[in-house]
């Protein structure tokens, strides 16, 4: 995921809890309302229109935001990110997520993404920043890994078409996930919309474990 995505990414964090702030009284009902967190995700969703990732960090805050001291802070970092950002959704279509999925990977099909990916980095894909093993010892290290519920190896799709690689690697109390987009498919939004799509299957796959972002295309 690039700089850029990761920008978008946080300004529609910090939009979803400011508008959240405002509402707070009608969030709060239908939270308390919902039967489940999935329930509540919607129920949020469907109140203030935010997009998924606005809605997980809305549910994900601490009590400190709700601080006149945090709201001026947070309005101080949208504005910040409101003049460092000048694209328009239309200029990448595909952060919005709508057209990307995520499935398995697969050694089958997938190797050549592993290729491309270690080719340009050089390094292992399990997040070590080692120097990365021959090509079919590191498919078997990180499947090894998926087998032991250590880690998840996701494709990202646009229809038929592969676009990238989401890697979540447990590390402790923490979730590393990191994501490689093929290089002629980036500044598109594809990392942001990986980034969206990956958090649920995280939060499947690592149930109340938090999800930490790492370096772009790492």
């Amino acid at each position: 995921m690039t700089d850029v995505d990761k920008a978008a990414a946080r300004r529609e964090i910090t939009e979803a809890l400011l508008v959240a702030l405002e509402r707070r009284h009608e969030v709060l009902d239908a939270i308390v309302e919902s039967e489940d967190r999935a329930a509540a995700v919607t129920a949020v969703a469907d109140l203030l229109g935010a997009s998924p990732l606005g809605v997980e960090a809305i549910l994900n805050m601490s009590f400190h935001q709700l601080t006149k001291a945090e709201r001026r802070r947070n309005q101080a970092e949208l504005d910040d990110l409101n003049a460092a950002i000048t694209f328009t959704a239309a200029d990448r279509p595909a952060a919005a997520g709508d057209s990307v999925g995520l499935r398995p990977f697969s050694p089958d099909e997938d190797t050549d993404l592993i290729s491309e990916r270690t080719e340009e980095l050089g390094l292992a894909a399990d997040g070590s920043g080692e120097q990365a093993g021959a090509l079919n010892d590191e498919i078997a290290k990180g499947l090894a890994r998926v087998d032991d519920e250590d880690a998840v190896w996701l494709v990202a799709v646009e229809g038929d078409a592969k676009i990238g690689l989401v890697f979540g690697e447990l590390n402790g109390s923490e979730v590393d996930v990191r994501i490689w987009i093929r290089p002629e498919k980036r500044k598109h939004g594809y990392g942001t919309a990986a980034l969206r799509k990956s958090r649920s299957e995280m939060a499947i796959a690592f149930p109340g474990v938090p999800m930490v972002v790492r370096a772009p295309s790492s």
